[in-house]
């Protein structure tokens, strides 16, 4: 659906300036995005990288383990369709805290680890399963505490303080949470 959506974007866009007449618009943007997704990814790319090595250094030193039993209790309450001591608590708890740090790219291996394991679980097969959807809500509101690809779009573009997003962050993302598991919990019984 999203590739439908950005296809026609391009087509009106594209459209607008060849029927106006301004071709050479269309030829420097065409060109020049380019240059700018690839000066994008080159400033994002060490960073990412070096926050996607932290998190595989503390999966493999057991960090992300001592963590997820830190946040199983409240997981178990959130979660009460699947057994305690199930493997789903530790790709869960690993995807909230890749999430937690503004690693997308880091949870989204867990998050798909996740969604499996409690696929496994699911009666219905055709249909997501209650633990299946708060998951997607949690991963979808995600809370997070520092927005690391933010920060970098703020250093790439000169801001004078690009770290100066992390409280307004904060606040906007425990303020999605909670609201998004209000409406689960509400949603979830009816």
């Amino acid at each position: 659906m999203i590739n439908k959506l950005w296809v026609f974007l391009i087509i009106i866009g594209s459209s607008y300036l060849i029927i106006n007449g301004r071709f050479d618009v269309l030829n420097r943007e065409i060109l020049g995005s380019g240059k700018v997704t690839l000066d994008l990814i080159i400033q994002i790319f060490p960073l990412i990288s070096l926050w996607l090595g932290i998190m595989n250094i503390a999966e493999k030193s057991g960090l992300l383990d001592k963590l997820s039993k830190l946040i199983e209790p409240f997981l178990v309450k959130l979660f009460p369709d699947i057994p305690k001591g199930h493997e789903s608590f530790g790709y869960i708890s690993s995807n909230i805290i890749a999430n937690v740090f503004g690693l997308g790219n880091a949870a989204t291996p867990f998050g798909i680890k996740a969604m499996k394991s409690m696929q496994s679980l699911n009666v219905d097969k055709e249909v997501a399963s209650r633990s299946m959807i708060t998951f997607l809500i949690m991963n979808t509101c995600g809370f997070t505490v520092i927005p690391t690809t933010i920060i970098s779009l703020r250093m790439l573009h000169k801001s004078e303080n690009p770290s100066s997003i992390i409280f307004p962050c904060i606040i906007v993302s425990f303020i999605s949470i909670v609201f998004g598991l209000i409406i689960d919990r509400l949603w979830a019984k009816r």
